[in-house]
């Protein structure tokens, strides 16, 4: 089983999980830099938190590394294209702290409306100062949420509960969906220029630096306040501290910064200014989940398997009419690998009710099982797109929604060959339904014969009696006759591999054309 190397506090019911499993759980917390590079060597897994950098020079000593998990959402300190250049998943936890960051967005919210910390303090030290710190209601405030994803979502519906009215900027939600919510969708400009308050909801990417900075904040209303619990860097804190200090900004709500951990910034010293060190996700709860999150990701990514949170696999999450065929076209892929060798082109076609669907995921399982039977290279979701551009193999997938013969069906070409295959039955059972021009009917097994002969009576007889003799069993067998009728194939599934002497016995056997193990 593999080696996880855990360098930051996780929930023991995650790591727990992945004991069960069966693997080790290498836990070092506080490792510097060069300790990093050291522990990493020989690991398979890395589960980190935010402190880690998980750099290319750490990516490059972990030779064996299959995933990288980060228990939480943001992957600032996760150099995820380095990652994806040597075929290393990289995995998060984006749903174990949304409930927990909006209730910190509303609690920061409330806080800096009303003065809560500033009040505290000063009466601990022994002030009362009541008439200082005035604060104002959220009723009837116009609230403007930049980033309207799961957490901006759940902050909308809080602010609801204040009688706030809700604006929004988010390029990526349809007008119809945010009117649905009551929500106003606006341009950024427009937003700053409307709301009381400013709540942020984005991921830190290029385009997200830097975005609310001294141009935006001149054009934003008098009297504004700005909340982020998103992501530091977002907001310029130098040029948020000069509007605060000139009093068009009212004031300000931070969670997170640009450099993390921090004891500095020119916000601190503001009596406007509301600040916690990053504890949006600081909940038992959210905690919990992510590590039981990241452990069950982290476990997926171990086995092969199909993971919904991967950052860097270049496909949307696999809807439940796709998944079951997830492991139907890895076993499509390999079957068809070792029917046709090394190719120049895959043509993947999807038909019927799956070809309505993102079929992405289902490309890349094939893509996974083809190379994984001709690669001795560890092979991932991640990196089996890359094998195929370094190897020249053009990949084409088309869909349609009409099938003739099945319900859906996937079919992968190359060179001379074709197979095809498709679930069947409630059960979902795997079925192989065509090899080259010969419809056939069988589960795809870990072990298959092809073999080619004439149209002639005693063919299957032939073949099932030198294969008995060397002592393979025969766990299924199906017969398919090509189009024209004029050659007949029989697809064997065995319960081992099939020996290349036994082969050889067929291919001697007149009347037989060829013979392929798959």
């Amino acid at each position: 089983m593999a080696r996880i190397l855990v360098t930051e506090p996780i929930a023991e019911g995650g790591l727990d999980r992945l004991r069960a499993a069966g693997h080790t759980v290498d836990v070092q917390e506080g490792l510097s830099p060069a300790e990093l590079l050291e522990a990493v060597v020989g690991a398979h897994a890395l589960i980190i938190r935010s402190a880690t950098q998980v750099d290319a020079q750490v990516l490059a000593a972990g030779t064996d590394l299959v995933v990288v998990g980060r228990a939480g959402i943001g992957l600032d300190n996760v150099d995820t294209a380095a990652a994806t250049d040597r075929g290393v998943m990289v995995v998060n936890a984006p749903q174990s702290n949304i409930l927990s960051a909006a209730e910190h967005t509303m609690a920061l919210l409330l806080a800096q409306a009303r003065n809560v910390p500033q009040a505290h303090a000063a009466l601990v030290s022994g002030r009362w100062e009541r008439s200082r710190w005035t604060g104002v209601e959220l009723a009837d405030k116009t609230l403007g949420i930049v980033g309207l994803g799961r957490i901006g979502k759940l902050v909308a519906q809080r602010a609801m509960a204040f009688g706030m009215r809700l604006v929004a900027y988010d390029p990526f939600v349809a007008p119809e969906m945010a009117r649905r919510m009551n929500i106003e969708l606006v341009d950024l400009d427009t937003l700053l220029a409307t709301s009381d308050f400013v709540t942020l909801h984005v991921a830190k990417t290029p385009e997200t630096v830097g975005l609310i900075d001294a141009d935006r904040l001149a054009k934003a209303k008098q009297g504004i306040r700005i909340v982020n619990v998103a992501r530091g860097g977002i907001v310029v804190e130098a040029d948020l501290a000069d509007a605060i200090r000139s009093g068009h900004v009212g004031g300000a709500a931070l969670d997170v910064f640009d450099t993390e951990p921090t004891t500095e910034s020119p916000l601190f010293g503001l009596p406007e200014v509301v600040v916690t060190p990053h504890l949006g996700a600081s909940t038992h709860e959210a905690q919990d989940k992510a590590g039981d999150t990241i452990a069950e990701m982290v476990g997926l990514a171990l086995a092969g398997e199909f993971v919904p949170f991967a950052v860097n696999v270049n496909a949307a999450e696999a809807s439940e009419t796709v998944r079951p065929f997830l492991s139907v076209a890895e076993r499509l892929g390999s079957l068809f690998a070792g029917l046709a060798g090394s190719v120049q082109a895959l043509e993947i076609s999807y038909e019927g009710e799956i070809g309505g669907y993102d079929t992405r995921i289902l490309t890349l399982s094939l893509l996974k099982g083809f190379f994984g039977r001709i690669s001795d290279d560890p092979v991932s979701y991640v990196n089996a797109p890359k094998m195929a551009d370094e190897r020249g193999i053009v990949v084409t997938e088309t869909t349609t929604t009409t099938s003739h013969h099945f319900v859906n069906l996937i079919t992968v070409k190359g060179g001379e060959h074709a197979i095809a295959g498709t679930i069947v039955g409630l059960e979902g059972e795997p079925r192989l339904v065509m090899v080259d021009d010969h419809r056939v009917d069988l589960p795809p097994a870990g072990h298959m014969l092809v073999v080619r002969n004439d149209d002639r009576p005693g063919m299957i007889g032939k073949v099932g009696t030198i294969v008995g003799e060397a002592g393979v069993n025969i766990a299924d067998m199906d017969v398919g006759q090509s189009t024209s009728g004029a050659s007949a194939m029989m697809v064997v599934a065995t319960s081992e591999p099939v020996p290349p002497a036994v082969c050889e016995a067929l291919r001697a056997v007149e009347g037989i054309v060829s013979v392929d193990t798959l």
